[in-house]
């Protein structure tokens, strides 16, 4: 019997077309007069912010609503000020993944009261990470998602400082969603094609957790339902705007976040992050570009892994080989019919950029959940070559 443990964080969920009306209530229970809302400036400006006005009442104390995608530090560190300048006691933060982390992060800078230098992972002389202890206490936080995204339960918070064309992870425990409000006329409000992508990083990140070396049953088990809804679902929304579909994708996404807490990631969602924000590139449309030569370079070290990914997706038994490429098939066609472009080359990656991709991937924290060590930069870059 193998030792471990799988710690679950108290989430209270909200579905449906009733569930804005309990966030004036959660509000109430943690007794919040002064709750700042966080988001985009199409959502601050337009007609779908009275839904949550509404919803508020007095409780609104003020709207930080410059949110920019992938989290920009010098965006935070704004969102951080207001933050203190209305003595905020909660934070509602309303959108996608961008404004998800904005919030969380600018509550760990509100909070610890120091640069995002100072509160990030670093990584040490010997190669090793350390994390600070962010000992401060953090805002209550309350999100009302518009996008199926993973970074709705999560805990860390990655934010993009352009000037050294680095993410800047915090991990604050803290931080964690307390309630989820999935409301149809706020999922729908989504282009679909944005729908897509998230939920391509969704199906990515299972994937990852599934073909990790964690031998959690219960992740294992959240990771194969996700895989399951988005092969039910994901076809679906991006011919349809169907609020039913859109809140399975949705839940899928938490579902995958809960479950990857518990596993590992690897070198998909590290590509993501070292070319996303680098080159405004969706991190679910790079997602799609790499998996499958990451799946090729990782199938031997985790054929466990991939036979539960058939599994899941309904996908017959055979050999190894043949079920690997079963997966990239089935995974692939997704892309296609979702107009997901195949190569690096196709979203304007530079070929001559692909060795500082590689230098800058091998410094991320989840590199090391791989489950086929990845020993240096020629590595990833002979992936990206494949990819480009």
């Amino acid at each position: 019997m193998q030792n471990f443990q799988h710690v679950t964080p108290p989430l209270r969920l909200f579905h449906g077309p009733d569930s804005l009306a309990h966030l004036g209530r959660e509000l109430d229970r943690i007794k919040s007069q002064r709750a700042v809302v966080i988001c985009g400036d199409w959502l601050a400006k337009g007609p779908l912010f009275e839904r949550v006005s509404a919803a508020l009442g007095a409780r609104c104390a003020g709207v930080y609503g410059e949110v920019l995608g992938h989290s920009p530090v010098a965006s935070v560190e704004d969102a951080a000020t207001l933050l203190r300048s209305l003595d905020a006691d909660a934070v509602i933060a309303v959108g996608g993944g961008s404004a998800i982390v904005t919030a969380r992060a600018a509550s760990i800078l509100a909070a610890e009261g120091k640069p995002v230098s100072e509160l990030c992972t670093v990584t040490e002389a010997d190669g090793s990470l350390r994390s600070p202890k962010l000992s401060a206490p953090k805002l209550p936080q309350f999100i009302v998602p518009t996008t199926p995204t993973t970074a709705t339960v999560k805990a860390g918070s990655a934010v993009f400082d352009p000037v050294s064309g680095q993410r800047l992870a915090m991990f604050d425990p803290k931080t964690r969603v307390q309630s989820v409000f999935i409301d149809p006329e706020m999922i729908l409000s989504a282009p679909r094609g944005l729908v897509a992508t998230a939920s391509i990083n969704t199906l990515s990140m299972a994937i990852e957790g599934l073909t990790s070396r964690s031998q959690d049953a219960l992740a294992q088990g959240a990771l194969m339902q996700v895989l399951r809804l988005i092969g039910q679902n994901l076809p679906r929304a991006a011919r349809e705007d169907d609020p039913a579909v859109r809140g399975q994708l949705v839940l899928a996404a938490i579902l995958c976040g809960q479950g990857t807490d518990h596993t590992a990631a690897g070198i998909t969602t590290v590509l993501g992050h070292a070319i996303g924000a680098r080159h405004e590139i969706e991190n679910g449309t790079v997602n799609a570009i790499v998996l499958p030569h990451v799946l090729r370079f990782n199938a031997e070290a985790a054929a466990a892994g991939v036979a539960d990914v058939a599994a899941a997706l309904d996908l017959p038994r055979s050999t190894a080989q043949e079920t690997l490429e079963q997966i990239t098939q089935k995974v692939t066609s997704f892309f296609d019919d979702l107009g997901v472009p195949r190569r690096l080359r196709d979203v304007n990656v530079p070929r001559e950029g692909l060795a500082d991709i590689a230098a800058h991937g091998m410094g991320d924290w989840f590199l090391r959940g791989n489950p086929r060590p990845v020993r240096s930069a020629a590595e990833l870059q002979q992936i990206l070559e494949e990819a480009w």
